[in-house]
C-alpha cells in the first residue's frame, strides 16, 4: 500500500479540517518551463542604515527604534487591525459587514540584519519564543481580544517587505475560520475518546516513524500525512498544551532546538535562504478553557524542485481543492537525507 501511495493518484484526509487534498505523485515526473524566481542569495550586511527594523533607525512612522540587543517589538506602523475602528452593522439582503478591532505587532528576531531563525543560536531563538510567550498572554488579556496569531513569513517570494529577521503577531476581536475549522474536529475527537487528537496522531508518527524530520525531548517535527505544500512541516509539542503561555522552561529550549534544526534543512535543501509562511496555532483567548486542543507551529513553504522554481497555488487548487505531487513520505526522505550543519557553515 506504502509503494501504491507513492506512484498512484489518490486524495487523504486533513484530520485537523475535515477537508481532502489530492496527491498526484506520478506528476512529478514532468518537465517544467514555467516561471522561475532569482535564487540568488545576496549577502546582507549585520546592519543596513536604510532598514526600518534596525537597531535605533527611524521607521516610516518617524518613530526611532531603541538600540535593542534582544527580540523587540512594537505595533505596526500599517497596521492591518485598528484598537479604535469605529463600530459597524451593516446588513442589506445578503450583503452583511460588521466591525473588526485588533492590535497588530511587529517581532524583530535579532537586531543583527544578516541573520535568519537558521543562522541565529539557539539561546536567541529561545529568547524569540520567550517574546511570543509574553505577547501571547499580554495581547490575549486585553478585554475584546479573543485571537492571538502569531507568524512569520520569510523571503520575498512570500511577500515579506523587509528582508530583517522579523515576524508578526495580529490580534482580533473575532475567531478565525482556520481555528474554526480546528476546533471542530479537535472537539470531536475529545469528546468521544478524551484525549488529544495531535497527542494520537504524533503517537502513531512517532512509531511509524516515516514522516519525522526532528525529534527531542518535548517536540517533534513531520511532514503531516495531508500536507499540501511540497515541503510543508508541523512542530508539535509532546506534551498536551492548549497555547504557547504554557511552555516549561525546558520547553521552551526543545522548541528552539527542533525551529533552528528544521530551518537549517529547509535552508540546505536548496541551498538558499529558504522561504516559507509559519504560523503557530493556539487556544482562543476568549476566556474558554478549550481542554481538546493542542497548539502546533506549520511551516507552507512554496519551493518545489529548486530554489527557483515555486509552487503556486492555480487551476484546479483555486477552484476545486488542494493538490500535491510529491508526497509526504518523499517530502521527509528529501529533508532527512539532509546535513544539519547550514551549508553556509560546511
Amino acid at each position: 500500500m506504502k509503494t501504491e501511495l507513492n506512484n498512484t493518484p489518490h486524495r487523504r484526509y486533513n484530520i485537523l479540517t475535515g477537508e481532502w487534498i489530492l496527491v498526484s505523485p506520478h506528476r512529478t515526473k514532468r518537465p517544467w518551463q514555467g516561471k522561475t524566481e532569482d535564487g540568488k542569495n545576496q549577502k546582507k550586511e549585520q546592519y543596513d542604515p536604510s532598514c526600518y527594523l534596525c537597531p535605533g533607525n527611524t521607521r516610516a512612522s518617524g518613530d526611532t527604534n531603541p538600540d535593542y540587543k534582544e527580540p523587540f517589538t512594537f505595533i505596526n506602523d500599517f497596521s492591518s487591525l485598528l484598537p479604535h475602528s469605529p463600530e459597524i452593522d451593516f446588513e442589506e439582503g445578503l450583503l452583511k459587514a460588521e466591525s473588526e478591532k485588533g492590535i497588530c505587532k511587529v517581532v524583530c528576531f535579532s537586531p543583527d540584519h544578516s541573520l535568519t531563525l537558521p543562522l541565529m543560536d539557539e539561546n536567541d531563538i529561545t529568547r524569540v519564543i520567550q517574546m511570543w510567550k509574553k505577547e501571547y498572554v499580554e495581547l490575549g488579556a486585553n478585554k475584546g481580544i479573543n485571537y492571538v496569531q502569531i507568524f512569520e513569513n520569510k523571503g520575498a517570494i512570500m511577500g515579506c517587505s523587509n528582508p530583517h529577521p522579523h515576524g508578526q503577531i495580529w490580534s482580533q476581536s473575532s475567531i478565525p475560520t482556520e481555528i474554526l475549522k480546528k476546533s471542530i474536529k479537535f472537539k470531536e475527537y475529545w469528546n468521544k475518546n478524551q484525549r488529544s487528537l495531535l497527542a494520537d496522531y504524533l503517537e502513531q508518527e512517532l512509531k511509524n516513524g516515516q514522516r519525522i524530520l526532528e525529534e527531542n525531548e518535548h517536540f517533534a517535527a513531520l511532514v503531516p500525512y495531508w500536507a499540501i505544500w511540497p515541503f510543508e512541516a508541523m512542530i508539535i509539542p509532546k506534551r498536551h498544551l492548549q497555547h504557547i503561555g504554557q511552555l516549561t522552561a525546558a520547553e521552551e529550549k526543545s522548541y528552539a532546538e527542533i525551529l533552528k534544526k528544521l530551518t537549517i534543512k529547509y535552508d540546505n535543501l536548496f541551498d538558499t535562504s529558504f522561504p516559507y509562511s509559519a504560523g503557530i496555532h493556539q487556544i482562543p483567548t476568549d476566556g474558554n478553557l478549550y481542554p481538546e486542543w493542542h497548539f502546533h507551529m506549520s511551516f507552507y513553504p512554496p519551493l518545489l524542485r529548486s530554489a527557483t522554481v515555486k509552487k503556486f497555488m492555480v487551476g484546479y487548487e483555486m477552484f476545486a481543492g488542494p493538490q500535491r505531487d510529491i508526497t509526504a513520505e518523499e517530502a521527509a526522505q528529501r529533508l532527512n537525507e539532509l546535513s544539519e550543519v547550514h551549508y553556509l557553515k560546511q
